[in-house]
């Protein structure tokens, strides 16, 4: 037998397995097709102070090794979570995280007041690296300040697990990193989507409605893996990594560079059950090196 679980912060998951926020809907989504209790965790669709429509079709396309979004965090709002989809899911044996999204501080603030009301919630992921928003998250997410000035107002006010989501359309995402590290965060999240845009050659417009949106899946794999790298080397407090993982052996690279846990996103849409086949993979990986847990692995790579 091999021991699985890791620890955030205080929060002891079964396994380093998560699902991204924005792929997985609130988990009921893939009851039919995985044992939602086999998961580490589930980061549940973006969330915000009211609901919200999204953005207007279309606003998804497939690219080579990934796809584009700009959804706009579609979603019913924080009461409609709380009152009605909430009592849905909380009978399954996992963690479930909110993503907490808004196109202000207050926002953000009201949002994170109302799940903290929710005693069995362990945690939020602040969401303020969104590209596929118009206003809001991605001004958060590439400015340090404004990633610590919103960091810190949610901190004010959230006593559970505060993970933050981090952008990669920026310059150095370390100093972002060591930002909402000092402003409270408990953990970080990276990559969110890398901004992107796909042109029709035949109709010359673009595919997407906004025009731009979040490109995800493999394509992104090595970009998140190196920041994961340089972010994990730079803070203290765990790394949970994410872009383009569809594998066990995605995953544990994730791990060898320094995350603690991973999430899985785009490959949810082509492979309903590809958590559940990660989860085994890992397992395997550590039988066949003859190590009994995951601290092993966790930031073990090798630089020579």
């Amino acid at each position: 037998m091999v021991d699985l679980s890791v620890k955030l912060g205080e929060i002891k998951l079964k396994n380093p397995v998560l699902t991204a926020s924005g792929t997985f809907g609130y988990g009921e989504e893939y009851s039919d097709f995985i044992n939602l209790d086999n998961l580490g965790g589930v980061i549940v669709k973006g969330t915000t102070a009211t609901a919200r429509e999204g953005n207007p079709y279309p606003r998804m396309a497939e690219t080579p090794m990934g796809m584009l979004n700009a959804v706009g965090l579609q979603n019913k709002g924080v009461d409609a979570f709380i009152e009605d989809t909430w009592p849905r899911i909380k009978q399954y044996n996992t963690h479930f995280f909110v993503n907490v999204s808004g196109s202000t501080v207050e926002e953000y603030v009201e949002t994170a007041q109302k799940v903290a009301d929710v005693n069995e919630i362990p945690g939020i992921e602040l969401n303020i690296s969104c590209p596929n928003v118009k206003e809001g998250g991605m001004a958060f997410g590439t400015s340090c300040p404004s990633a610590v000035a919103v960091t810190e107002a949610v901190r004010k006010v959230y006593p559970g697990h505060l993970m933050v989501k981090l952008s990669p359309n920026v310059t150095d995402v370390t100093e972002i990193a060591k930002g909402v590290e000092g402003a409270g965060a408990d953990s970080v999240s990276l990559i969110n989507t890398l901004l992107g845009m796909a042109i029709d050659a035949e109709t010359r417009k673009p595919v997407l409605s906004t025009v731009t949106g979040g490109l995800s899946g493999p394509c992104v794999k090595p970009v998140a893996l190196r920041m994961v790298w340089q972010v994990a080397s730079s803070v203290n407090i765990p790394v949970v990594g994410l872009g383009g993982i569809s594998s066990a052996r995605d995953a544990i690279e994730f791990l060898l560079a320094g995350a603690t846990a991973i999430q899985v996103g785009t490959a949810n849409f082509r492979e309903p059950d590809v958590t559940q086949n990660i989860v085994a993979g890992i397992a395997d990986y550590l039988k066949r090196h003859n190590l009994s847990d995951l601290s092993g692995i966790t930031g073990g790579l090798i630089i020579e």
